[in-house]
């Protein structure tokens, strides 16, 4: 053979060797995958399933034979497939349809759920467990017609071990899935009002926001594991001594040592050791290791997670965390030794389409960017707890979380089984998501009532077995002292008022003149934890008709549509729009004030909002700025509500909102800072008309702003000099950044004209109509004493008029910003503080019989949609007419908006340009007096 010829074939033999072992490794790398992903065998997708709601079902005979069901797709619910009772209510103005969205299919009982499974030979001595992700309430397993147990959770997934009765072949699983009540006293209504359709409102188990589906939601999973693999693992930073505490559950001695991996979630190993195992079986190992020196803290800003790894021969159990510490310095909320001000939102379980969570990463990360947007960092799970896909994506996002039982009960300790439930699910949040940075808080229930010594002590059991998180006993009580002052075992507290007053605008707002120079230190300063307002807001906006187009899933929006069908009966359809708009300025207004007032108040560590979303639910309670799908109704956008709910926001105090010519406004300047410390800082501030012409400005240089609350950092003055009434806007910057915030004030001349020759202005009526037979001009302003109406108010309905239907039931004013009787009084479409005073003393008068053009409207609430007004004209015979029942006639010498409205009505009647287009009689102006038609509608509130 030649030289050359021995070279080419020596060549072509490397090359086939190098092919030969590539297609090796390939070969090895590919059994390795299907290794790996024969350690799990998905069950999602086609199941068989049968209904047994009268319990009637022969468990025995159902479970070890192919039953013919209809065809199910898991994950999901029978809701989700169209299974269950078919609705029957027709879309009305009643308490069943208001009380909440409607499910088109309902179904309570037991549900059986079929699938045949086929097992692998690589499964043989491995343990195999199931794992069903989130069930309501109690599941039973089955497999070839053997029960293998029970198990009830409302919190995480039941899981079972099968190793014993699942061989290599084919098997026949069965699941029941019964979603009846099995705890009634964890729920208030239930408990209180057993005849209620308001019953069942803890938020795991409800119908008012997420349903009370049949079903599994999550993931559904058989897992093979080696018996060794050690359990639980569990890892607690200890900030105070720069390291670790590690535990996890040892299950034999196979395998004395493996390893454990302190790894950043971009793969770099950080810490890496040997561990050696227990001896005996199940038996808990605690490890302590130093903090790796590149570990850094996880917060809001700085969102760093790592993975813990316990590696053995088989199999690697990992975990994610971050390194973070809360806590509380001298009564301060801390997290990793630094003040916090958490800006909360309540998440109840609100997902209209599917009337259930979602339980994917990417789901709960598009609700968290919608929230960060509005300058929210923290998130309340009122009576429920969320699945791990929330904690994840809240890891990511640097969001903090509050997580609650499933508990909303009047009777805590009546029922010790229910007490056990409890406990059980308690331990199970802190087993299942305790690694997560985002969950900080847990409460064991929303305003709970009862025995308190048994929360005290479920409270003082977790805070032993658990450091990671604070705990407070409930959030927020009704019950005395429980819900004024914090509890012996609670480590925060979330109330609405302590011993000593209010901490939010409820109670206040309605009660009080507007004044900006408040916040609520008096009622506040003596509480010694962590303080978080509670609920604060709900702050009724008028329902958005457009959105009854978006319910595609398994809800029905028969109250929109009742509403809506009301509104076109009555002839206010094309009005709608316009009520949700001026109502969701109103909310947004309310809302900017009551968390301002938070921010200024020292003493306070955060509020929670009741809420940023409609809560559909406990009588169509439509107080969100943004509509039950987390979207915008229009009323603010995400870029203004951060102006005064952010991480750093500029706030001013000032005396009141409205100023007479020769006053002088002076604020004091404060920010806000829960960000970093932000040394030499410059303040501009400045004062512009309604044209936007900048009438004074000024600056605050080299401004240290600490953490926390800066207070006093310089004040703005400025004279007020009109001879026309304005409207200025007074606004405060931190220089070189987005941080910014403004504030209305109005100014009004002392001596407008308030009476004028061309006009007769009477407060009765029979003289108004001696001057409009003689074809005057009449402006008629009544007592709003003597009139038969609906009080004045100018906060609009609380909660739900349906919910709460003893309150007086307006939802703010309505009002064309361009009609010429304003052109004396600036105002806008909707109510802000200047109408404070006028509509406290008015009367909202019924002019459904009435053929008259509203000047001022006022917003009915969405039950009874009567056409209101406050101020009207009309033609009258020859004559013309204007009527107010917002009081413009007594004491105008110290009322300078009354003065004002009434110069600028008068100006208005006397010119060319009143010319009212509808007419009524003499006899007509008499229905002004006669009962308007009061809220007729009735339920119960929940807590007479």
């Amino acid at each position: 053979m030649s030289l050359i010829r021995k070279i080419f074939f020596f060549k072509k033999t490397v090359t086939y060797i190098h092919l030969l072992s590539l297609m090796l490794l390939v070969l090895l790398l590919c059994y390795g995958c299907g290794q790996s992903q024969q350690n799990t065998i998905s069950l999602h997708g086609e199941w068989k399933v049968k209904l047994d709601s009268t319990n009637v079902g022969d468990s025995e005979n159902w479970a070890s034979t192919n039953f013919q069901g209809r065809t199910i797709n898991l994950p999901g619910t029978l809701d989700d497939a169209g299974i269950g009772t078919p609705n029957t209510l027709k879309p009305e103005l009643n308490n069943y349809v208001l009380s909440n969205l409607t499910r088109k299919h309902q179904y309570i009982g037991k549900a059986w759920y079929q699938k045949e499974i086929e097992i692998p030979k690589t499964w043989t001595s491995k343990e195999i467990k199931i794992a069903l992700e989130r069930v309501i309430w109690e599941s039973t397993v089955y497999i070839d017609g053997t029960e293998i147990g029970k198990r009830e959770s409302l919190v995480g997934n039941h899981e079972y071990n099968l190793t014993k009765v699942l061989t290599p072949g084919k098997h026949l699983l069965t699941i029941c899935i019964d979603n009846s009540n099995k705890y009634p006293l964890i729920n208030v209504a239930g408990s209180r009002y057993p005849d209620s359709v308001n019953q069942d409102m803890a938020h795991a188990y409800t119908n008012h926001t997420q349903i009370k589906w049949n079903g599994i939601i999550g993931d559904i999973s058989l897992r093979a594991t080696e018996p060794t693999t050690p359990l639980n693992l569990q890892i607690y930073p200890n900030t105070k001594n720069n390291s670790l505490e590690i535990t996890f559950e040892s299950q034999g001695n196979q395998e004395k040592e493996i390893l454990l991996e302190i790894a950043d979630k971009e793969g770099g190993i950080m810490h890496s050791e040997k561990v050696r195992q227990n001896n005996s079986d199940k038996k808990e190992v605690r490890l302590h290791i130093e903090k790796p020196q590149k570990m850094e803290f996880w917060d809001e800003f700085n969102p760093k997670l790592y993975e813990a790894r316990l590696i053995s021969k088989s199999d690697t159990l990992t975990r994610t965390f971050g390194y973070r510490k809360v806590a509380q310095d001298s009564g301060k909320l801390t997290i990793n030794d630094k003040r916090v001000f958490l800006r909360g939102n309540l998440e109840c379980s609100i997902f209209p389409l599917t009337g259930y969570p979602p339980m994917n990463k990417e789901g709960w990360a598009s609700l968290l960017e919608q929230a960060k947007a509005y300058g929210l960092n923290h998130l309340r799970f009122h009576s429920w707890c969320p699945p791990k896909a929330a904690f994840e994506a809240a890891d990511d996002a640097g969001f903090y979380l509050q997580v609650e039982l499933p508990h909303w009960s009047l009777r805590v300790g009546e029922d010790s089984k229910t007490t056990d439930f409890l406990r059980n699910e308690a331990e199970k949040m802190l087993r299942d998501y305790g690694n997560h940075p985002s969950f900080i808080f847990m409460a064991l229930g929303n305003e709970l009532q009862g025995d308190i010594s048994v929360l005290n002590k479920m409270t003082a059991e977790l805070k032993k077995k658990d450091n990671r998180h604070l705990y407070a006993t409930t959030a927020f009580s009704f019950q005395k002292p429980t819900g004024e002052r914090p509890e012996t075992e609670d480590e925060y507290f979330v109330a609405q008022w302590t011993d000593k007053g209010w901490i939010r605008g409820q109670g206040i707002f309605n009660d009080k003149p507007p004044h900006f120079n408040a916040d609520y230190s008096a009622n506040s300063d003596h509480i010694e934890i962590p303080l978080i307002s509670h609920e604060i807001g709900q702050y009724a906006v008028y329902p958005d008709m457009s959105e009854i187009s978006k319910y595609t899933g398994v809800l029905e929006p028969l109250n929109f549509i009742a509403i809506r069908n009301d509104l076109q009966k009555k002839g206010l359809l094309d009005l709608a729009d316009d009520f949700t708009n001026a109502s969701g300025k109103l909310a947004a207004l309310l809302y900017k004030e009551e968390i301002e007032r938070a921010l200024k108040t020292p003493s306070f560590d955060g509020f929670q909002l009741l809420q940023l979303q409609d809560f559909p639910g406990q009588g169509t309670a439509l107080v969100g700025l943004l509509n039950a799908f987390w979207e915008s109704k229009g009323a603010i956008s995400a870029e203004e509500f951060r102006k005064f709910n952010s991480e750093v926001v500029p706030l001013i105090r000032f005396e009141k909102a409205v100023y007479e010519s020769g006053e002088t406004f002076i604020a004091s300047v404060e920010v806000a800072n829960f960000f970093k410390e932000m040394p030499a800082q410059k303040l501009n501030w400045s004062i512009t008309d309604a044209s936007g012409d900048t009438l004074q400005h000024g600056s605050m240089n080299k401004v240290d702003l600490k953490l926390g609350n800066n207070l006093e950092l310089g004040k703005i003055e400025f004279p007020i000099t009109v001879d026309t009434a304005n409207k200025y806007k007074v606004a405060v910057a931190v220089e070189g950044t987005a941080y910014k915030n403004s504030w209305p004030i109005w100014a009004y001349p002392t001596n407008p004209a308030i009476t004028t020759e061309e006009v007769v202005v009477t407060s009765s009526i029979d003289q108004a109509a001696i001057a409009l037979k003689k074809g005057l001009k009449v402006f008629l302003n009544p007592n709003p004493k003597t009139l038969q109406g609906i009080e004045g108010r100018f906060v609009p309905v609380f909660w739900s008029p349906v919910h709460f239907p003893n309150q007086p039931s307006t939802m703010g004013l309505l009002m064309d910003d361009k009609h010429p009787a304003f052109a004396k009084f600036p105002t806008g479409t909707h109510s802000n503080w200047q109408w404070w005073e006028l509509c406290i003393n008015s009367k909202s008068i019924n002019i459904d019989s009435l053929n008259v053009e509203p000047i001022v409207r006022v917003i009915d609430n969405f039950v009874t949609n009567r056409s209101l007004s406050n101020v009207f004209e009309a033609k009258v015979g020859k004559g013309k007419l204007v009527v107010s029942s917002i009081d413009l006639f007594s004491n105008l010498k110290d009322r300078p908006v009354a003065r004002q409205l009434r110069h600028s009505i008068l100006q208005y009647m006397a010119s060319d340009a009143f010319v009212p287009s509808k007419s009524i009689t003499i006899g007509d102006l008499q229905k002004v007096t006669e009962k308007s038609g009061e809220n007729e509608f009735s339920t119960k509130d929940i807590y007479d």
